[in-house]
């Protein structure tokens, strides 16, 4: 049980500390570098950071089926749409990180109160798929983790076209 134990403080230390790689990438960035979009179907610095905040929003969701017991298809999303429809490229980057950060806080406080055994609980995902809390939260790291290294390319893009 104990190795068990160290096992899941890693986890929730990764998910604590997700989005703290993402603060020091855009940090010292101006607004236009923040929204700027090498074309029009591509996303900005701030809408991906905005992604993030729906797919957080999304896997909080999830994570309380799971510890519920519901039966209910975990839910996907349409990011595309979501960004789009939220016009997610005007919203401020101090607030999306503010709301990020602040729902990573309140679901660690869930996630450090839960069993061994409340971690292999599991739900089925819209794809059909039967996944465990074990192993959405290394994923929802691991998909901040690649929306880093978009927001690395952005900033390189923006660079090469010396957007200020």
């Amino acid at each position: 049980m104990g190795n068990t134990t160290v096992k899941t403080e890693s986890i929730i230390s990764a998910y604590v500390h997700a989005y703290e790689e993402i603060e020091q990438e855009i940090a010292g960035l101006t607004e236009q570098q923040l929204k700027w979009k090498s074309s029009p179907s591509s996303w900005s610095v701030t809408e991906v950071l905005a992604h993030l905040v729906d797919h957080s929003i999304v896997v909080s969701f999830r994570i309380r089926e799971i510890l519920a017991g519901s039966q209910a298809t975990l839910p996907g999303f349409n990011q595309e749409a979501w960004i789009v429809g939220q016009k997610a490229n005007e919203e401020q980057i101090s607030q999306l990180i503010t709301i990020a950060n602040g729902l990573v806080q309140y679901n660690s406080g869930i996630l450090e109160r839960l069993s061994d055994e409340d971690w292999e609980k599991t739900g089925v995902n819209f794809k059909g798929e039967t996944v465990s809390l074990a192993a959405i939260i290394p994923g929802f790291v691991a998909h901040v983790q690649n929306h880093l290294n978009q927001i690395r390319r952005i900033k390189q893009a923006a660079a090469e076209k010396q957007v200020q």
